[in-house]
């Protein structure tokens, strides 16, 4: 009896039952389970997606030792992973980084974070979608119907990554819009197709490897330690989003113990992976000079497997793009469903509405067609690909310390000890970090803040390399600025809203202890 307690799925009067207890009712459909949640954090990261995205970008700072980079990153990222693995196992809900840092920092800070969150996800989006100029066109010269010189960096580049980029999201939007079901089957397909071409492109690199693995410790393409600072926002920017698992918790069974595995898997499987490709590339690439920095993967997957075969697996860097975009929207779907939920959003409740299919149409609606104005406003400009990149891991990282400093903050006043015993849904004890809790938060939040400041740097050769536009120079500034100033707007419209969802101004947030300080102000 014993084991068959322990082993049971609960119920999903067990699971409503669950979420109540935070705070909310079950408005969203139980259908996603342990791989189609593992399969939602490694989309957005989607290391064939961004790793071709942005090879070239990195080797062409700091040559081979940009390889460095990628490690370094991924610990850093893996104390954050470990931090929200923790929340996850102990606040199940959509929106996570909103609910979490919500229930941690008190309603202003929560707010904050969503609202940044909501920003950067979109920006994210649009970023996402032109990454199919990044292949497209090396399948087929077909798909560059705008001018004739493919590279991003190019104006007919560029804009021609726009137009794809707008189909794309037309598609993305459209399945986000039917269910949730047909999302996770999409996103599951897609993610198995991408860990199998993964798997093989590093087979394929190292077997037709010209130099050994040592090529790794090659210090010649460096010349500064500025240079390997610059290299490391290609790590930087692929290794997020994996906390987006926990924003389908309330779509997923068992989510107090699913989430905070498939949150790491996720990160893990990417770093494991992401590591690999870079290393096969830089063994197998015919050249390492300029023409690798400018191709990127693309040359390297053409040169050594031929043709056919380097088209094949451009094709499924392709499935894994459009997967990543889906991924991504959806992520954002729910963060804004969670904060409509809560009536702090402009036209939350037709923010909030959730179709009979289980689909946040409205929410999916707003999310495409403002990741598509985003690049309708950027039409024209070479630029447009680095300046969106930039900005939304920005948003990203301030929105991932909107979390991991508020939580040490508890955590030195004796959080999680102080919600008592957790268990997930068989009776076992929920993810928790124990001892090491304080030294991995202290780490995440100084690998945060570092991290921050060194992808908002407003560096000409990364963000303005052909010095014709101070604006994209500080873009990721300046967007930083705009979201600051558009949130506080936002809120001081919300906020008598926010105060009648939130309830009391006095008194813990549902699911949390008394501590959290919820005065707004």
């Amino acid at each position: 009896m014993a084991t068959s307690t322990l082993t049971a799925r609960p119920s999903p009067t067990e699971a409503s039952h669950d979420l109540s207890e935070l705070g909310y009712r079950q408005e969203l459909h139980r259908s996603i389970g342990t791989y189609a949640s593992f399969a939602a954090g490694f989309s957005f990261v989607s290391i064939l997606t961004t790793v071709f995205q942005l090879f070239g970008f990195g080797f062409g700072f700091a040559g081979p030792l940009f390889f460095w980079t990628w490690p370094a990153v991924f610990l850093g990222q893996l104390m954050v992973a470990l931090c929200f693995a923790e929340l996850a196992a102990r606040y199940p809900i959509s929106g996570a980084i909103y609910q979490w840092s919500r229930r941690l920092g008190g309603h202003i800070v929560g707010w904050f974070a969503g609202w940044t969150m909501v920003i950067a996800q979109i920006v994210t989006v649009a970023a996402a979608a032109i990454a199919m100029q990044a292949v497209l066109p090396a399948i087929w010269s077909g798909f560059q119907v705008v001018g004739g010189d493919p590279s991003i960096a190019s104006l007919s580049g560029a804009t021609n990554a726009i137009v794809l980029g707008l189909v794309l999201l037309v598609v993305t939007t459209t399945i986000n819009s039917v269910a949730v079901r047909v999302m996770a089957v999409v996103n599951a397909v897609g993610v198995t197709a991408e860990l199998v071409g993964a798997a093989l492109l590093i087979v394929a690199f190292f077997s037709t490897a010209v130099r050994g693995p040592g090529i790794v410790l090659d210090t010649s393409g460096t010349g500064s330690f500025g240079a390997l600072l610059a290299a490391g926002l290609m790590a930087g920017y692929v290794l997020v989003g994996f906390d987006s698992a926990g924003e389908l918790a309330e779509e997923t069974h068992n989510p107090r113990r699913t989430t905070p595995r498939t949150i790491l898997r996720a990160l893990v499987f990417s770093g494991i992976g992401g590591a690999l490709i870079i290393v096969g590339a830089l063994m197998a690439s015919p050249t390492l000079d300029d023409e690798l920095a400018r191709g990127g993967l693309a040359y390297v997957v053409t040169s050594r497997l031929g043709d056919l075969w380097g088209r094949i697996f451009l094709a499924d860097v392709v499935l894994a793009a459009f997967v990543c975009t889906l991924a991504i929207q959806t992520a954002t779907t729910r963060m804004i469903y969670s904060m409509a939920r809560d009536e702090v959003l402009p036209f939350a409740r037709r923010l909030r509405r959730v179709s009979s299919r289980g689909a946040t149409v409205n929410a999916a609606v707003l999310v495409g067609v403002g990741a598509a104005a985003l690049l309708l406003i950027n039409l024209g400009h070479a630029g447009v690909f680095t300046a969106l990149t930039s900005t939304c891991i920005v948003l990203l990282y301030l929105a991932y310390l909107c979390v991991t400093v508020p939580m040490l903050y508890r955590r030195l006043r004796g959080w999680p000890t102080t919600l008592g015993p957790q268990n997930d849904e068989t009776g076992r004890p929920a993810f928790s970090l124990g001892r090491w809790g304080l030294p991995v938060n202290i780490i995440a939040v100084v690998w945060g803040l570092a991290m921050a400041i060194n992808l908002a740097w407003p560096r000409q050769d990364v963000y303005d390399p052909d010095g014709t536009s101070p604006v994209l120079q500080y873009f990721g500034l300046i967007v930083v600025g705009l979201t600051v100033l558009g949130g506080v707007v936002a809120f001081t419209l919300k906020k008598a809203a926010y105060r009648q969802a939130i309830g009391q101004l006095s008194g813990p947030v549902p699911g949390e202890d008394a501590e959290v300080p919820l005065a707004l102000g």
